[in-house]
């Protein structure tokens, strides 16, 4: 039986990025939303708010569904329309400096879940 694994992250905006990376997101491209659910990602959700230090973090929940999240978010790399789609969206984003080496987006600790 797979279960199913929560995972959150956190990714800043760069100042002046924000209002594209809304404009990005209004028609996200219908093969980028197929190759989430491809790779066994489902209620994919980004969240955005401006903190007391006056940058815009954005902040994604998702939940894991197959068995292999590594293979998975490698052939989501691999993916060229994926590509595509994050070299539009990377230069909108500002990683944390104390992310993980392998990490992009910073993942959070679950702290506390409800179902």
């Amino acid at each position: 039986m797979i279960m199913t694994k929560r995972y959150g992250m956190v990714i800043g905006v760069k100042d002046g990025m924000l209002d594209e990376y809304k404009r990005l997101h209004v028609a996200v491209w219908p093969e980028v939303e197929t190759r989430i659910t491809a790779c066994n990602l489902r209620n994919f959700t980004i969240y955005g708010h401006k903190l007391p230090d006056g940058h815009y973090y954005l902040f994604l929940t998702c939940e894991y569904t197959g068995d292999d999240y590594a293979a998975d978010m490698a052939k989501m790399a691999a993916d060229p329309k994926t590509q595509e789609w994050w070299r539009l969206t990377g230069p909108c984003q500002e990683p944390l400096p104390n992310r993980a080496p392998d990490e992009w987006w910073a993942r959070m600790e679950e702290l506390h879940h409800l179902d």
